[in-house]
């Protein structure tokens, strides 16, 4: 588990989220998890990679999420990628249920943490997919505003 920048144990990141998909907004989301599930999400063990959000009778769920299973729990443990519901506020899925069903946009989970409660959190973002030249040319803009701030401190 790794801290983040405000009082955050972040357990997984989406890493390839970020350059495979154009993000326009992000929500936190509670998860609806076992004991065992969360023992586990402690022990720092998580992986968000392949997963995503889907629509299944008007609520959220996270598919593919891999939360590996708690050796300590004997037979009362959770299946490691069973589907996992999303909790937020109606608006908030009213405003992922547009973004999927008219612009043709996904719900891709980017960081999976504990908040400062101590509550598992996961944060998801409304996204568009990039094409392969649309990957491209992010990296050239990225490459030209590093080069051009290391120009920029040179000169100074």
């Amino acid at each position: 588990m790794v801290k983040d920048g405000g009082n955050r144990k972040v357990v997984a990141e989406n890493r390839k989220a970020r350059r495979n998909y154009e993000i326009d907004e992000t929500f936190e989301a509670g998860l609806m998890l076992s004991g065992t599930e969360v023992k586990s999400l402690r022990s720092g063990k998580a992986n968000i990679a392949e997963s995503y959000a889907s629509d299944e009778a008007g609520e959220l769920f996270l598919l593919n999420a891999h939360i590996p299973e708690y050796a300590q729990a004997s037979r009362f443990n959770h299946a490691p990628r069973r589907p996992r519901k999303l909790l937020l506020h109606a608006k908030e899925i009213h405003k992922l249920m547009v973004g999927i069903q008219r612009e043709g946009m996904t719900i891709v989970p980017l960081r999976l943490y504990f908040n400062d409660r101590g509550i598992a959190k996961l944060q998801i973002g409304l996204a568009k997919g990039r094409k392969i030249h649309d990957k491209r040319q992010v990296e050239k803009k990225r490459d030209w505003e590093r080069q051009k701030a290391r120009l920029m401190r040179e000169k100074s």
